[in-house]
């Protein structure tokens, strides 16, 4: 199934490909504040691929925080936040931000939320690589 994704002005859009239908898609909610600000759900398929591209490389904006391991990629022009990418063993995966979802209302799962507090860089890494989505394309970025 491939679902599809962009930000609100369409600068920033995904290709999400997945074996699950978007009811059977996790989100879980981290209750970090930049997620808090943003009313982020998040949502990936480790068994699925995402592919990403930007119509204007100079309209996306790379922000990191927290521990500095990931890219949090935002439209500087309408500034929604689409997903976020980290790079682990050579290898990038991403959490998708399931609010920039056309599905996004069937997407029905009960959101789990989660605290990522205090995870060492090792730790986290090791949790996305076996949780989060295999990216593939990056065009335009």
């Amino acid at each position: 199934m491939k679902l599809r994704g962009q930000c609100h002005c369409g600068n920033l859009s995904l290709t999400f490909e997945t074996g699950l239908a978007p009811a059977e898609l996790p989100l879980r909610a981290c209750q970090c504040s930049f997620c808090r600000a943003h009313w982020a759900l998040s949502t990936a398929d480790p068994r699925g691929r995402v592919d990403v591209t930007a119509k204007d490389e100079g309209l996306v904006e790379h922000y990191r925080f927290g521990l500095g391991v990931t890219d949090f990629l935002l439209c500087r022009r309408c500034g929604v936040y689409l997903l976020a990418v980290s790079e682990i063993d050579g290898a990038r995966y991403a959490v998708i931000n399931a609010n920039a979802l056309a599905c996004r209302a069937e997407m029905i799962a009960a959101h789990t939320p989660m605290d990522y507090e205090g995870e060492t860089v090792e730790a986290r890494l090791a949790r996305r690589k076996s949780r989060w989505t295999p990216v593939g394309e990056m065009r335009g970025l």
